[in-house]
């Protein structure tokens, strides 16, 4: 191959992609027996296809879709699999900030798992190419020694390997790349890898012609006698590149030589990249006047690749663009849909609840006239049921029987009287509900994120909003299972008086951890707390008192007609 200012990257790409190739057909065998997406197969066969015949802006076309089904059906290994071909291709068209920026899409896939270490093979080694290009080389060797770092098979550890040699060479260190590529040419995997074990005989050659060692010819000339038994065109290209170097001070004209058949192989498989590397070579070998003559030709088609190049990478963006597009116009038509299925449900319930209610009325009509020629009957059975049950009798019976005694005594017609009969309802709901749900068992272990997402959700309806942030940053298993049992709580009761009191159409809950504390933002765009209203404060001291209780700290900030606002922090 010819590295920078001496071999070539393409030749290392399609390398690189050769392996990608093969290692993700065996990956998606094994997806295969499980699961089978034909669309997503078809997708993948024209990107691969186009490819093959470099026409890669209608490649790049379908690998996109073929990740947009494979992100639609939540498969992660084709996820990683297209980014990766689309990161190749980036830099495929000589596109290095397209191929970094392609690349990254797939770290969160990746990171943090022990699964899919093909996919993560491919990423990290297409990133360290990248890098490799662009001179980069600490990020370079980072991504390569992350994939080295990973249990993959013997070829692709030899891969990589050669890969760190190679940012080594590009920094002149031969001597390091000596040191990792003379126990690479001795592996016996290398039997059934032709191709790679000339690439390291060359590499090898390469860095010991640099260093002054005799050695060097014998391992260019081995190297070359391979490529051109196995009629392996990239190789017999970077051979030649080599050899026009090893001669280019003891031997010009053959020198000379070996770089027009260098040019001329780059020509016929179409390295526009190799051909510039050959021209420079030529323009320093030459005699003035082809020298002009080469330098010339390396302009007019320097000009023309970095044209083409930008159009490229237009099309790229497009192709990009035109499909979030698409997506998200496919999710505004879901989004109508599915609103307008809810607003016919919503009115079926409607009716339902209208005929419910009028059903329930007679019938609670006509227990009230038969149960009043029982009142004594019923008296005296209520006495000694809240003898048996002195608890609850002592918090809620004669509530129930207040509201009663007012229901039978006034005139439920006046709005006032009604208002009345509301307010002392609500307020035996209320303790009904806190003796319920206060003293319900809360789930502390690993499904308290998710039983906290669903308490949340459940006081999302079509009339309110409610937006959460941060909640899954959190590391719960860290935090003490008391204080989360006040932060589920806290939480209840805030969203019990939104659903009550405030009227608001949005809210939105925030969590961030700040060095050792954990803070809680609630907001609401409602009607804001009067704190002076009982029920209202009884609320709100229940929040304050749960917070004080574990050493943290709150502040509540409303006004009338004006949200409500409050803030929470507590250690962790």
């Amino acid at each position: 191959m010819i590295p920078k200012k001496r071999y070539s990257p393409i030749y290392i790409v399609l390398l690189i992609i050769f392996i990608v190739l093969q290692s993700c057909e065996k990956k998606t065998q094994t997806i295969t027996k499980k699961k089978t997406y034909p669309k997503i197969d078809t997708l993948l066969q024209l990107g691969y296809k186009h490819f093959q015949n470099t026409n890669l802006e209608r490649s790049y076309y379908y690998f996109n879709q073929a990740k947009q089904e494979s992100i639609q059906e939540k498969d992660t290994s084709r996820i990683i699999h297209t980014i990766a071909w689309m990161a190749q291709i980036h830099i495929f068209s000589g596109d290095y900030s397209g191929g970094e920026a392609t690349a990254i899409e797939a770290l969160p896939f990746i990171e943090n798992t022990d699964k899919y270490p093909n996919g993560k093979w491919n990423i990290y080694n297409a990133l360290g190419n990248n890098y490799l290009y662009t001179s980069d080389y600490d990020n370079s060797l980072y991504y390569f020694n992350k994939a080295l770092s990973l249990k993959t098979d013997t070829i692709e550890k030899i891969s990589v390997k050669s890969n760190i040699a190679l940012v080594y060479i590009d920094q002149n260190k031969f001597h390091n790349a000596i040191k990792i590529i003379l126990p690479l040419t001795l592996k016996k995997e290398l039997i059934n890898s032709p191709e790679i074990y000339a690439r390291l005989l060359d590499n090898l050659g390469y860095s010991y012609f640099k260093t002054g060692n005799p050695k060097a010819l014998n391992y260019l000339n081995q190297s070359f006698k391979i490529r051109l038994r196995i009629l392996d065109n990239w190789g017999m290209m970077a051979s030649y590149y080599h050899l026009a170097e090893y001669y280019s001070k003891s031997h010009p004209k053959l020198a000379t030589d070996y770089a027009l058949l260098t040019y001329k192989k780059a020509t016929e498989i179409k390295s526009i990249d190799d051909r510039l590397k050959c021209l420079e070579l030529l323009i320093k070998n030459s005699p003035s006047s082809q020298s002009k003559k080469y330098s010339l030709q390396y302009l007019r088609i320097n000009d023309s690749v970095n044209k083409a190049r930008q159009k490229m990478k237009n099309q790229f963006a497009k192709i990009k663009y035109d499909s979030k597009k698409e997506k998200d116009e496919n999710i505004k038509l879901k989004e109508q849909k599915v609103l307008h299925l809810e607003q016919e449900k919503n009115k079926n319930l409607l009716i339902y609840f209208v005929v419910t209610i009028g059903l329930l009325t007679t019938l609670f009509i006509s227990y009230f006239l038969i149960a009043k020629n029982k009142r004594e009957k019923i008296q005296t059975s209520y006495n000694t049921e809240t003898r048996i049950a002195k608890k609850l009798h002592d918090e809620l019976a004669n509530d129930v029987y207040h509201v009663m005694t007012f229901a039978e005594t006034q005139d439920l017609s006046s709005s006032q009287n009604k208002e009345i009969l509301l307010t002392n309802l609500d307020t035996i709901y209320s303790r009904t509900r806190n003796i319920s749900k206060e003293n319900s068992t809360i789930e502390t272990g690993s499904n308290f994120a998710s039983n906290l997402k669903e308490l949340i959700s459940s006081f999302n309806t079509n009339e309110v909003n409610i937006i959460v942030n941060g909640l899954d940053s959190i590391h719960w298993t860290k935090i003490e299972n008391t204080k989360k049992i006040i932060i589920y709580r806290v939480l209840q009761e805030l969203l019990v008086n939104m659903k009550k009191h405030s009227q608001c159409n949005l809210a939105v809950i925030t969590f961030k951890k700040n060095e050792h504390k954990l803070q809680i933002d609630y907001t609401d765009n409602g009607l804001g707390a009067v704190l002076d209203k009982k029920n209202i404060r009884n609320g709100l001291q229940n929040v304050e008192n749960r917070i004080l209780s574990i050493n943290g700290t709150i502040t509540f900030d409303t006004k009338s007609h004006k949200g409500f606002k409050t803030s929470f922090t507590l250690p962790i």
